[in-house]
């Protein structure tokens, strides 16, 4: 049976590469992922000498790879409501609201995990 769907056969290595370029491209064109991403190397360091369980270490990592999740799917989103509509629609707005809440949450579920495991270590 033909495949309906506009997409080929999956492969790894192709699938990769594919991946690769999402992250290039978000990279090189949101400063906001370029930011998080400076922080990342900056901060995610100092979690492994901190004093701190592994299972703490895992969380504040984990945390803090949400946010740059998060960011990939905000201008993912983006990207598809700009490809629909470069005028201003209130769905429009919604959609790139929503994508925005998401970044929003896991900035604030990074922070809060972050203090737990931090005033764990000053305990």
């Amino acid at each position: 049976m033909k495949n309906i769907r506009n997409q080929p056969k999956y492969n790894f290595f192709k699938n990769s590469t594919y991946a690769l370029n999402g992250l290039k491209d978000i990279v090189q064109n949101e400063s906001s992922f370029k930011i998080e991403l400076i922080l990342a190397f900056l901060l995610l360091p100092i979690v492994l000498v901190l004093d701190i369980s592994t299972t703490y270490k895992l969380l504040m990592y984990l945390s803090f790879m949400a946010i740059l999740v998060a960011e990939a799917i905000n201008s993912a989103i983006e990207r598809v409501v700009d490809l629909v509509t470069l005028e201003y629609h209130p769905m429009a707005k919604k959609a790139k609201d929503v994508g925005s809440a998401i970044v929003f949450l896991s900035i604030v579920n990074c922070i809060v995990v972050w203090l737990v495991c931090l005033i764990e270590l000053l305990l």
